[in-house]
């Protein structure tokens, strides 16, 4: 089976980082595509996280609450169905 990196993307010209807020998953949680998986917050506001693809939560790879993650960080992996 296939795995997707889910990276933290750039919504906005300007952004460099965010704060991961909180997860709505854990390892192990299956997830469709467009549910939302985690919430970011970024300089302007929180922004909820989709997920891709449909599949199964492999790994969380940055905790909640953690500050200055880089864009392009992988946040997590899902295991395609």
């Amino acid at each position: 089976m296939a795995i997707t990196e889910i990276i933290l993307p750039k919504w906005g010209l300007t952004m460099e980082e965010g704060v991961l807020v909180e997860w709505d998953v854990k390892e192990g949680d299956p997830v469709k595509a467009g549910q939302v998986i985690a919430h970011v917050e970024t300089d302007k506001v929180v922004n909820d996280l989709e997920s891709p693809v449909n599949g199964v939560i492999k790994s969380l790879k940055v905790a909640a609450g953690t500050e200055g993650i880089a864009v392009g960080t992988v946040l997590c992996e899902i295991e395609e169905d």
